[in-house]
């Protein structure tokens, strides 16, 4: 089998879980187990949850795991120009605009009873002044000019077939926070392309953000990697593992000296 260039990318934001182990270890299979096919990527782009001790962790983890890779890990935080490089592009474009309501007020008018476009609740003069108040603006999509573009309707997940995509449904997605300056959604569009992955392997808890990233790819004129995303790893409620459940950490398993080849089994066995 060719191997795809896959990638795993954890956030350090906790300890790696059961359910971490077996998307690395499908990600690690799709890649032929080869080490010059499998990029580890680092998304620490939201630097007020992450911690460098986190990040060790999980790269000593993966290790034990028996991952490999040829190159250093791709850190988010260290691109955020080339995210910003996007983002100056997609304005020239006239596909995203900024946001300066608050979370407050963007749910309010989500939940009214009446249509009001997010874009045009405030006037050009509120606009004004929170921006003179160094209020710093979100960047959202404009799916009201994006609908003007030819965009495809549907696209493809390996594991679960053809896939509806609607802007309708999608709305104007952040893909630049305000406190960060870029999104999910953008980085890891961009990373992907940047580190030529062809097959994105991943829980299908993500797989309703795909859409956003198939659109993003079209936008920025990208080609599209395919998509495989897999059952996840539950606990004996049927409840998906979260990092704060230190029980299911693979640090708790390699220090009570149980083997690479049991977590994996064990995972396995917790697919549903």
């Amino acid at each position: 089998m060719t191997p795809y260039r896959t990638r795993f990318a954890p956030s350090p934001t906790g300890e790696l879980h059961l359910g971490h182990a077996y998307s690395a270890w499908v990600a690690w299979q799709a890649a032929c187990c080869d080490p010059s096919h499998f990029v580890l990527r680092i998304d620490d782009l939201d630097f007020t949850r992450c911690h460098d001790h986190f990040r060790q962790s999980q790269i000593d983890d993966l290790h034990w795991l028996g991952l490999s890779w040829d190159a250093a890990p791709l850190l988010q935080s260290a691109r955020m120009d080339r995210y910003q490089q996007a983002l100056d592009y997609l304005q020239d474009e006239g596909l995203i605009y900024p946001c300066y309501l608050t979370r407050r007020e963007v749910n309010a008018i989500l939940s009214a009873p009446q249509e009001t476009s997010l874009k045009d609740a405030l006037s050009d003069k509120e606009l004004n002044d929170r921006a003179q108040k160094g209020t710093k603006a979100a960047w959202r999509l404009d799916t009201t000019q994006i609908k003007q573009r030819s965009l495809p309707t549907s696209w493809h997940d390996m594991g679960y077939g053809t896939q509806p995509l609607s802007l309708d449904t999608m709305g104007d997605v952040v893909i630049a926070r305000r406190d960060i300056g870029a999104s999910y959604h953008l980085s890891v569009v961009l990373d992907d392309f940047d580190s030529e992955i062809t097959l994105v392997t991943r829980g299908a808890d993500l797989m309703a953000e795909t859409p956003v990233q198939i659109l993003l790819h079209h936008l920025l004129d990208l080609p599209i990697p395919h998509y495989a995303h897999h059952a996840l790893v539950r606990d004996d409620t049927g409840k998906r593992l979260a990092k704060r459940d230190d029980a299911r950490a693979l640090k708790t398993y390699r220090d009570q000296g149980d083997s690479p080849e049991y977590v994996i089994n064990l995972s396995q066995s917790l697919i549903k």
